[in-house]
């Protein structure tokens, strides 16, 4: 009942903190992430890149080929201007940077003008803009409609936001959107904005920009989950810029045709390596290129509401519940969950080709939580259990056997008292009196614990159970708490030698012993066996008439043998032993004569 209820109490309390995380804390959050990280790791490189998103990659190798012809970076923008306008005669779709152009070069007009006028010529071009934390920043009523701003109902008129712009250019110009880097509670970058509000304003993305004028699908949600593919095609961008300045350029002219151009960095020196599910140090202009790759065809993963996958794991907490409670075996249910969670595991790779991110690792976690502290409570238990069972029986039987017995669950100290067929045996001392009177007390008691351990030891060698000690007399049984359908046999075995040995243990004590004798009495049959007592104090004992039978047997063993059996006990030994009649006799509290046999060895 203790256990149960201990179970109950870890699937409430589970139970509680499970809904508080999907509902407010989230804070398993991370292991449904970590664990979408490591497939869609695996995912990534099966699935391709879109081929008309191209990125003009200023690599390292750009920069040192370019610092003979632009310098160190950053480069003159009139160098961009050379480069658009080479891009343009290919006829892309879009041009998008992921380079900044929020000031202006003081030291480089003439290459600032260049670039304005190359810039404002075109109107497939877009220029990236980010949103700081903090700073006085830009009235929002105030920025031109090519940047896209949304108003909401709840849009305050004297907003502003600390926006770094693209002031190079004139006003006209910054047609783009924000490429702030959104990094979740653990610093990694899982998804990408769609939009970012401020103050009732949204401030579109630049991929949400490029979808808007592009006419492709939209997310309603502030941003999107990215799914992961191999790297977009990378052209180093110091190989593009000295092509088209050849007399004779060599790149074909419809290689850009069409295509989406991203001009970004990946070099690890100017510092746009980000942490992603892929590498610790993605490049941003790459993860760019996703979430425009995403909206291009409508892939980026859809995200239920984490709380949708709560009753996932409070069902399986009760099924687990009801698996301890039954006792059903701690190493079957693990192997049971861990089916369980590879099933989900699959379930989840099966929703990653459907573009829907299924939150189910957190669910299978919680479920494994509950498995452990279950199983450590299931383990606590059963060895407290355990020692109180080898704590109570060691008193009884030999610690060997109890050891051996508790380990195979056959003895228990929950045991509920049965009737059994057993054979009880007494055995008490006679001619005490006179050695008691010549010795001292010391001597006395010293000479019983010999006695007493050495008949003990017998009776355990025979797979006897000890009841107790009454004074001078010990008290036996056999068939209980471990199953023997010999018990009479083992028994009859044990009296036998019990007998032999006091033979040799008077020789021992010289003339003292002369007197010094014992009296065995077994008899079998019905007896309730069981842990009887009060919560203080509990003995493994017997009661019944067979008991107060076989006690009659051995005070009539004075004068006729060292030992005598009952007729029952005689029946249920066949014929292991020899037995010599010595008649029937009347007992007290029965009407019928009992008939006594004296047991012996086979010749």
């Amino acid at each position: 009942m203790l256990q149960r209820f201990s179970y109950l109490s870890i699937l409430v309390l589970l139970s509680s903190l499970l809904l508080l995380d999907y509902g407010w804390l989230n804070f398993t959050a991370v292991i449904d992430d970590r664990g979408g990280d490591w497939v869609l790791a695996k995912t990534a490189s099966q699935r391709a890149a879109a081929p008309d998103i191209v990125i003009i990659d200023i690599d390292q190798k750009s920069l040192e080929v370019m610092n003979e012809v632009a310098g160190s970076w950053p480069w003159p923008r009139a160098i961009h201007a050379e480069l658009l306008t080479a891009i343009a005669a290919h006829q892309p779709k879009a041009i998008v940077f992921d380079v900044l152009f929020n000031e202006a070069d003081s030291f480089r007009a003439d290459s600032d003008q260049l670039f304005r006028d190359t810039v404002t010529q075109q109107h497939n071009i877009y220029l990236p803009s980010t949103l700081l934390v903090d700073g006085i920043g830009t009235k929002l009523i105030d920025l031109p409609a090519i940047y896209g701003l949304q108003k909401t109902k709840q849009a305050k008129l004297d907003a502003r936001a600390p926006l770094l712009l693209p002031l190079v250019l004139p006003p006209e110009s910054w047609r783009g959107g924000l490429i702030n880097f959104k990094e979740d509670r653990d610093g990694i970058g899982r998804h990408y904005w769609m939009y970012i509000e401020t103050a009732g304003w949204r401030i579109p993305s630049m991929p949400q920009r490029l979808a808007s004028d592009l006419a492709w699908p939209k997310p309603s949600g502030a941003d999107i989950r990215l799914n992961w593919s191999k790297m977009h095609r990378h052209i180093s961008y110091s190989d593009l810029y000295l092509d088209f300045n050849r007399e004779k350029p060599q790149r074909p002219i419809d290689e850009l045709k069409d295509k989406i151009i991203i001009i970004g960095t990946a070099a690890p020196g100017l510092q746009d390596l980000r942490p992603t599910p892929l590498s610790a140090n993605f490049p941003g202009v790459e993860i760019l290129a996703t979430a425009i790759d995403n909206l291009r065809n409508g892939d980026w993963l859809k995200t239920p509401d984490r709380g949708k996958f709560a009753p996932l794991g409070l069902f399986l907490m009760a099924m687990l519940f009801l698996g301890f409670q039954h006792k059903v075996n701690t190493l079957y249910l693990g192997g049971y969950l861990t089916l369980i969670t590879l099933a989900g595991l699959a379930l989840f790779w099966f929703g990653l080709s459907r573009n829907q991110y299924w939150s189910i690792a957190a669910a299978t976690t919680w479920a494994w939580i509950y498995y452990w502290l279950a199983a450590l409570f299931a383990y606590l238990a059963e060895k407290a259990q355990r020692e109180q069972a080898i704590s109570l029986f060691g008193r009884f039987l030999d610690q060997r056997v109890v050891k051996q017995l508790v380990s195979q669950g056959e003895i228990n100290t929950s045991q509920q008292a049965e009737s059994r067929q057993l054979t009880i045996l007494f055995s008490d001392i006679r001619g005490f009196t006179t050695l008691s009177e010549t010795r001292s007390p010391e001597y006395i008691v010293s000479l019983l614990n010999r006695y007493f351990s050495q008949q003990v030891e017998i009776i355990f060698r025979h797979g006897g159970t000890l009841d107790k000690f009454i004074g001078d007399a010990i008290m036996a049984f056999w068939g209980a708490p471990m199953n023997d359908s010999e018990h009479a046999k083992h028994a009859v075995a044990a009296a036998i030698e019990m007998s032999a040995a006091l033979v040799k243990f008077k020789t021992e004590l010289t003339d003292l012993g002369a007197d010094f004798d014992i009296g065995i009495g077994l008899h079998t049959g019905p007896a309730v066996v069981g842990f009887i007592g009060s919560d203080a104090r509990l003995d493994y004992t017997i009661i019944g008439d067979s008991v107060n039978l076989a006690s009659r047997i051995e005070g009539l063993t004075k004068g006729i043998s060292r030992v005598l059996v009952s007729d029952a006990t005689r029946l249920a030994c066949n014929e292991h032993f020899q037995f010599v009649p010595h008649g029937s006799f009347h007992v007290k509290g029965r009407e019928q004569e009992v008939e006594l046999f004296e047991p012996r060895l086979n010749s």
